[in-house]
């Protein structure tokens, strides 16, 4: 497994997964939920993938807006999966510009989405959800389900026989 880290340059080729959702700030210093899906993705997967973050290499962050703005769009547009995880926290983890993303990709047939009922404000997740089941996008309860899930996908949108392996 490759990480690229946001505004690092993007992989010509190869299987991708973006790993979208709410990304901790500095004025609300919580855990990020990524290292335990690239722990799931490193236990899961054995064939080339290269996992694309939009959190910054370091905690370095963007100088200009615009070059997050112009990094993201292009990995998620690029990306063989986009996996949405959003544990859903209105005070460290609000997820307002994961809203947008979300609505954005769902229609592409290439997502999945987690929400856990057990996050600080699952009603806020309702919506996600209910437009996810519209246009038949997987919804998943649990971390390593939605990771697993995402693997899946790739698997079959890639034809990489063997790298995925069941839990």
């Amino acid at each position: 497994m490759k990480l690229v880290w946001a505004r690092e340059p993007l992989p010509a080729t190869g299987p991708t997964l973006f790993l979208a959702g709410p990304t901790p700030r500095s004025d609300r210093p919580v855990p990020s939920w990524r290292p335990a899906a690239l722990e799931i993705i490193d236990r899961r997967w054995t064939g080339p993938l290269t996992v694309l973050t939009p959190e910054s290499r370091g905690g370095v962050l963007a100088e200009d807006y615009d070059d997050q703005f112009a990094w993201e769009t292009t990995a998620r547009a690029m990306a063989t999966v986009i996996l949405f995880w959003i544990p859903r926290d209105l005070r460290a983890l609000p997820g307002f510009t994961t809203n947008v993303e979300f609505g954005h990709d769902v229609a592409g047939g290439r997502v999945v989405l987690g929400c856990p009922p057990d996050c600080p404000d699952p009603r806020r997740n309702k919506y996600l959800i209910h437009l996810a089941r519209h246009y038949g996008v997987p919804v998943c309860e649990t971390l390593e389900d939605t990771v697993g899930t995402a693997l899946e996908l790739v698997a079959r949108k890639t034809s990489e026989p063997g790298a995925f392996t069941e839990p």
